[in-house]
């Protein structure tokens, strides 16, 4: 199975893992569930580490790349498609991070892994990572 990591999953996965259900904790897990972080959530971690609101303790580039790596997250890049999907989502989120990474789940068929519920709304396949 193939999953998108919603941004605050996987800064949960890395430093809080606790706040992870423990069925979305089993999946991502299991060595057969392949895991993806869309380059728009590094893009959203650069943004709120530069304005503050994100504290991490070394640069994104630094921080980010060897934690992903050891937890076998491969990056998902924005592809021009997976941007036009966007004009095709209803506006139940504003966020624009959050609706590209929307309209990269129903493009690739990937369920993501994410507790926010604005999100659940939406008809792309979702895994509530509090459960």
């Amino acid at each position: 199975m193939k999953v998108l990591l919603d941004t605050h999953c996987v800064l949960w996965m890395i430093s809080e893992p606790e706040r992870l259900g423990k069925k979305a904790q089993k999946l991502l897990d299991n060595p057969e569930t392949e895991l993806f972080l869309s380059s728009a959530s590094i893009f959203e971690i650069a943004v709120k580490h530069s304005l503050g609101k994100l504290s991490l303790p070394a640069k994104p580039e630094h921080y980010l790349p060897p934690k992903l790596d050891r937890m076998s997250v491969r990056e998902l890049a924005v592809s021009a498609a997976h941007a036009y999907r966007v004009s095709e989502l209803p506006w139940h989120h504003r966020d624009p991070f959050d609706r590209l990474i929307i309209a990269q789940s129903l493009a690739e068929g990937m369920a993501i892994v994410t507790a926010d519920e604005q999100i659940f709304r939406y008809k792309s396949p979702h895994i509530d990572a509090r459960r």
